[in-house]
């Protein structure tokens, strides 16, 4: 497997555990298993607010940048 394969995969096995800890144990048990795996999947904007809403604004510039080019 490559660095990369390591990596995705990592990334991954982290977000299913994160996910299983938040359904089981966390504030956000009253939600479904399929809420806290869309959680898991981007957990590094959910364990660090600061850090989604970076992430929020990165996906904001590029959906405004989007359509600005696809206006030309």
């Amino acid at each position: 497997m490559t660095l990369k394969g390591k990596l995705i995969s990592g990334y991954l096995a982290i977000g299913l555990v994160y996910a299983l800890y938040s359904w089981l144990f966390s504030s956000y048990s009253h939600a479904g298993f399929a809420y806290n795996l869309g959680r898991g999947l981007i957990w590094p904007a959910a364990m660090s607010p600061a850090f989604g809403a970076f992430i929020g604004v990165i996906v904001l510039l590029v959906v405004i940048g989007a359509i600005h080019l696809n206006r030309r």
